[in-house]
């Protein structure tokens, strides 16, 4: 499951300061001879974490070093970009991140840093399937249409979850609103943990959620699966259509994972880094991993990611500016 927290200027300046504090910001690369150090701006247990640690043998073996995996989450994500950006660009600090960190630069008033000008994309990795679900003792229907139906009777009336205000799973549902010209209104949770809890609990009605966090509340009945936001269904939940196939075409929304390093990384570092993160994401054992996660692995070149990251950017900046988002 991708990882999402609201953000806050406050927030930023405060775990920034305790950063720099800790001396958590090294100019340098890591010290210790045949090291690969992943910084990743997110908590333990996170689905980012979930991701590269299930992978880090397989990069260690690819990458033929020692791989070290150093949490550094806070402000939701930018304690640890800043340290990967003021890292040495010699190959030995990369960072496994999600797509929370191309919204950053639409919801927060300062970044301190240039995403993606400051770093080096190296490969989008693939993606974990998102999925709208509702609380089925609050809300009778069971498709798109009927849903749909349902939102314009009541415009408004009814509470969507997210895991934050400006996170990937808020800006999806209002890509959804968009798209059905319906509205609702916005209940942002402090992480998904306690939105997931009040979607079953009825405090809410429905929200957007990575499928890996509710996949077992839709097998029990707790929720109730509307549609996923995938291209084509997902092979960790074939029997939930996509919304593209209900009627929205343009509702395609992936939460997905990416490598990147640290900004004037040379062509033979990016290639030995891509290499490595192309074999460790083919080894079957990483790829069963995936699979058990729900992710969905489909690794690009690094023009590609560099692409990507900048398209990303306009299309949440785009998302952001027509929900209404005050930039924080």
């Amino acid at each position: 499951m991708i990882s999402t927290q609201s953000f806050s200027r406050r927030s930023i300046l405060a775990a920034s300061a305790a950063a720099i504090a800790a001396g958590a910001w090294p100019v340098t690369a890591s010290a210790q001879s045949g090291t690969v150090r992943f910084i990743l701006p997110n908590a333990t247990g996170s689905g980012v974490d979930a991701i590269t640690r299930a992978a880090q043998p397989a990069l260690s073996k690819a990458l033929n070093a020692a791989v070290v995996v150093e949490n550094q989450p806070g402000a939701g994500g930018v304690v640890g970009l800043q340290t990967l950006a003021r890292s040495a660009p010699d190959g030995n600090t990369l960072s496994i991140v999600s797509n929370n960190v191309v919204i950053l630069p639409s919801v927060l008033k300062s970044v301190l840093f240039d995403m993606p000008g400051d770093f080096t994309p190296i490969a989008v990795i693939g993606a974990t399937p998102m999925v709208l679900v509702v609380n089925p003792a609050k809300v009778s229907a069971t498709y798109s249409k009927e849903f749909i139906a349902l939102l314009k009777s009541k415009p408004g009336a009814l509470n969507f979850a997210s895991g934050g205000n400006g996170t990937i799973l808020h800006l999806a549902t209002e890509l959804f609103f968009e798209q059905a010209g319906v509205t609702a209104k916005h209940i942002p949770y402090k992480g998904v943990g306690p939105m997931v809890t009040d979607l079953i609990g009825g405090q809410v009605e429905f929200g957007t959620a990575a499928l890996p966090s509710v996949q077992s509340h839709i097998k029990s009945g707790a929720l109730r699966a509307i549609g996923t936001l995938g291209a084509q269904r997902t092979p960790a939940a074939p029997d939930i259509p996509t919304f593209v196939e209900q009627g929205l075409p343009n509702l395609v929304v992936d939460a997905w994972f990416a490598v990147i390093g640290p900004k004037g990384m040379s062509a033979d570092n990016v290639k030995k880094a891509h290499d490595a993160v192309a074999a460790a994401f083919s080894d079957p054992a990483v790829m069963d991993a995936m699979a058990k996660q729900g992710n969905t692995i489909r690794i690009g070149t690094s023009a590609q990611a560099q692409s990507e990251f900048k398209s990303e950017l306009a299309k949440y900046a785009s998302l952001v500016k027509k929900a209404g988002i005050e930039p924080q």
